[in-house]
């Protein structure tokens, strides 16, 4: 069944989860579903990535008429550090972004260096592999919030019916230290407390329990998962940007839903 159907030009706001920057050569799910994700809806004039590894003071958006590749890690082969994912840019929608957020009331800057952190290119060289749809990407704000950026995905939700596609990206659960743990110990499988919150999402999107979502630090084993909130804060701009200022009794659907490296929950969403 297609992800989307619609007569218009407009496109749900996607959550993605990127899992490991090897993921293009990994053999699990995730990068299956990712593989066929462009596939099931309409081709995005655009696309606004907003991804957990660029952190600013302001939001902030990329401006380069032509995207670069950042390789933005560290003890990876050889092969991934050749991987390039250079689309074009569009100083055009970084400018509406700006003035959306602006008009929102978020004071916003425009960046003419950055390029695309690997938050951005990993799953987009699988959904969008021939790298021609031009891309911007959006900063997030780790100390203000979940809250602060579901507001800014509600700014941006007009763009959702120009047919220009929200890709957030970030993860479900995220906790590398305790992969460490796991792995120096020898011990396999999925921990219960990374199933315990990916399932906690779950039902609270089908409960369309916004402040539930809101206070996930506080959910059942929110901070085991996530010590640190940087990875989950994209998914609020795309639940902002999918249902705009409608209070729904449907937020959303999950699209996929797997685990890798024993703690890392791959689950993608549609909002919209």
């Amino acid at each position: 069944m297609p992800l989307h159907e619609t007569k218009s030009d407009s496109l749900p706001a996607l959550f993605v989860s990127h899992g490991p920057p090897t993921l293009p050569f990994e053999t699990i799910p995730a990068r299956d579903f990712l593989s066929g994700l462009g596939a099931g809806m309409p081709r995005p004039r655009a696309i606004v990535a907003v991804s957990a590894h660029w952190e600013t003071t302001n939001p902030a958006v990329t401006t380069r008429v032509k995207q670069t590749t950042l390789h933005d890690f560290y003890g990876f082969p050889d092969a991934l550090y050749q991987m390039r994912y250079d689309t074009p840019g569009s100083p055009e929608l970084a400018q509406q972004v700006q003035d959306l957020l602006s008009k929102a009331g978020f004071p916003t800057d425009g960046d003419s260096e950055r390029g695309l952190d690997h938050g951005v290119w990993t799953p987009l060289t699988l959904i969008y592999p021939a790298a021609d749809i031009p891309v911007i990407q959006l900063s997030i704000q780790t100390d203000l919030g979940p809250a602060h950026h579901l507001a800014l995905g509600r700014a941006l939700a007009p763009l959702c019916d120009e047919g220009i596609l929200i890709l957030a990206s970030g993860n479900i659960t995220h906790n590398l230290g305790a992969w460490a743990r796991l792995r120096q110990l020898g011990q396999d499988g999925v921990p219960d407390w990374v199933t315990t919150f990916q399932d906690w999402v779950y039902e609270m999107v089908s409960a369309a329990d916004i402040p539930a979502l809101l206070d996930f630090m506080q959910a059942p084993m929110g901070r085991e998962n996530h010590p640190t909130p940087e990875h989950f804060l994209p998914f609020f701009v795309a639940l902002g940007a999918g249902i705009g200022d409608q209070n729904s009794a449907v937020l959303g659907r999950r699209l996929h839903h797997s685990v890798c490296y024993n703690v890392l929950a791959m689950d993608a969403y549609a909002f919209g």
